[in-house]
């Protein structure tokens, strides 16, 4: 490589492979997953049609559903070693912490046979919901409810989680964020998995790495710093004069701005309006007053647009969940994703080896 090669800080720019799962079109700036828009998604599907076409590539028909759906309720109940780990963790110990452990503690019982990875992907889309949803309750104090067999996805979790099942309009908005949340091309977890599945590993340890990824606060972790920094900021009429100081510290504003868009992100709209039909189910349209002015007030000082995790945040804080599960939730989301391209990689595989340009010191020898 030559001296003066140029370098992608951060493989910004860079193509580094072909996929045919999702794509970010330029003529409408929108998200769409295997050719679908994503808000056409939400308008007409739930999140387990989602989860069916990103792992085959086509929408399911009734029969399809019935079975994907079968046997993702099927795998729902966790081993007991799996139950262990969650429930022996640290106290203290962060969602993302735990669920990296979960998983790997599931591959580390899996005694099947290589192959069949798409059974492991389906099986890993039916047990994160139930490890998210055990830690949770464990974290306040609180036995684990079992999954249900007769639910469907999203209302499974609220039930693991809280032993009932919310309104509608609450289901609804938790279903929208899943799908949206679902897959975003190559992303730094996804990046992520497909690197280690580049290498011949296992479904698991590409999940566990993708986990890993997704935990920073510049990738999954930003749902959660938004909701801090909405807590920190407290009303709408506070927005101007907090923001005006944070810029003027030089902080970082969390929930905007994003690598792929440049005209803002195509799936806050659609989230937006969930969460707003949400806050007023639940009263709580100061969230929204507060978002709208700090939105406005970031396009005029800085040209930048909120993300998907500007509106997820606090629609999860008013569904009732603590700020430090909104990641683990993203991850429940994000496996089919993820699933998709580990299957992808396998079935046209490359090991991914990037170079670099070295600035350390010239060859040198030991002093004698």
């Amino acid at each position: 490589m030559s001296d003066a090669a140029e370098i992608k800080y951060g493989l910004a720019g860079v193509i580094a492979d072909e996929t045919a799962i999702s794509k970010v079109m330029p003529e409408t700036n929108s998200l769409t997953y295997r050719g679908y828009a994503v808000e056409e998604l939400c308008a007409h599907c739930d999140f387990e049609q989602t989860a069916y076409l990103l792992l085959h590539g086509e929408l399911p028909d009734a029969e399809q559903l019935v079975a994907f759906a079968g046997a993702e309720r099927a795998r729902r109940v966790l081993p007991w070693k799996v139950q262990q780990s969650i429930m022996m963790s640290a106290a203290d110990a962060h969602p993302m912490d735990v669920l990296r452990t979960a998983v790997s503690v599931l591959g580390a019982e899996d005694a099947r046979a290589a192959g069949d990875d798409l059974a492991r992907v389906i099986d890993l889309y039916a047990r994160i919901p139930t490890i998210v949803a055990m830690d949770y309750r464990r974290r306040r104090g609180e036995e684990p409810i079992a999954p249900r067999g007769d639910l469907g996805f999203s209302a499974n979790f609220f039930f693991m989680c809280f032993g009932e099942i919310p309104a509608r309009e609450v289901l609804k908005c938790f279903d929208i964020s899943m799908i949206l949340y679902a897959e975003h091309s190559f992303n730094a977890s996804t990046f992520t998995a497909r690197t280690v599945t580049s290498t011949t590993s296992d479904v698991y340890s590409a999940v566990v790495a993708a986990i890993g990824a997704l935990k920073g606060a510049l990738h999954g972790g930003a749902n959660e710093a938004v909701m801090h920094m909405m807590l920190e900021i407290g009303e709408a009429e506070a927005v101007g004069p907090w923001l005006e100081r944070a810029l003027a510290d030089g902080r970082k504003i969390m929930g905007f701005g994003h690598r792929v868009y440049r005209n803002g992100d195509s799936r806050v709209p659609t989230m937006m309006e969930a969460f707003r039909a949400m806050a007023a189910l639940k009263g709580a349209v100061r969230w929204v007053e507060m978002a709208e002015r700090l939105a406005d007030a970031m396009l005029k000082a800085k040209n930048i647009h909120p993300n998907l995790d500007f509106p997820t945040g606090p629609a999860y804080y008013l569904m009732g969940f603590d700020i430090a599960m909104f990641t683990p939730m993203f991850v429940m989301s994000r496996i089919a994703g993820w699933g998709a391209h580990v299957l992808e990689q396998k079935a046209n595989n490359k090991l991914i080896r990037p170079l670099s340009a070295y600035v350390g010191p010239p060859q040198r020898r030991i002093a004698g």
